[in-house]
């Protein structure tokens, strides 16, 4: 574990889908995308994620962000290579996906200013509701966003743990713009390239920190 001491706030690289941003490819995928430009220390996130095979059914390898979020510099790093694209940026609310991203998007709205917007799965929020059905390998699945969560015109980043397929982002998206939002970016600590849920993104700016 790194000493808070001894760490200098990282400026976080942005890969996003923007042409003049490196892209993840370019980047050695054992180090993590926290990069301190006035030359400070890197941080690899990479290897404060657990690795757990065949969880939760045989032949899955799970990351495990668990045990970064208990280290106080690999959480700070996190947090703030979400939030670095958009600093400057005009954010009126950052979006959570329930679970794991109700972890990282109040974090993020904090570090940005802004408002945190939870999405949740079905019959969990108490007034009136927006719902998003979308499909999955087998059957489907829903989330639902409070109808006054966001007003029309405002701007949305959209915050996750983790991208895979895309399905569950693209839905999100949508619901939120359905409720006459603007979805400026979404945000992902971890991406499986291989699974190419970013195609389905491909209209938005799309940011991710780590890449397997």
């Amino acid at each position: 574990m790194v000493s808070i001491a001894d760490w200098r706030l990282p400026i976080a690289e942005c890969r996003s889908v923007s042409g003049n941003i490196p892209s993840v490819s370019s980047i050695d995928n054992h180090q993590s995308a926290i990069d301190n430009l006035e030359g400070g220390m890197v941080v690899d996130l990479k290897s404060l994620i657990r690795e757990v095979p065949d969880f939760p059914k045989a032949g899955i390898l799970f990351y495990d962000i668990t045990t970064l979020l208990k280290d106080p510099v690999g959480l700070h790093s996190a947090v703030d290579a979400l939030a670095n694209c958009y600093v400057g940026r005009k954010i009126d609310c950052v979006v959570g996906i329930e679970a794991r991203g109700f972890i990282f998007a109040p974090m993020v709205a904090y570090r940005l200013n802004a408002g945190f917007v939870p999405v949740r799965k079905p019959n969990k929020l108490p007034a009136a509701t927006a719902r998003a059905t979308y499909n999955l390998e087998y059957g489907t699945d829903s989330l639902e966003i409070h109808r006054d969560a966001v007003s029309q015109g405002q701007e949305v980043l959209i915050i996750d743990d983790l991208l895979a397929t895309g399905g569950t982002a693209l839905a999100v998206a949508k619901l939120i713009e359905s409720l006459g939002g603007t979805v400026v970016g979404l945000g992902f600590l971890i991406e499986l390239g291989f699974l190419k849920g970013r195609a389905k993104l491909s209209k938005y700016d799309v940011h991710a920190v780590l890449e397997y």
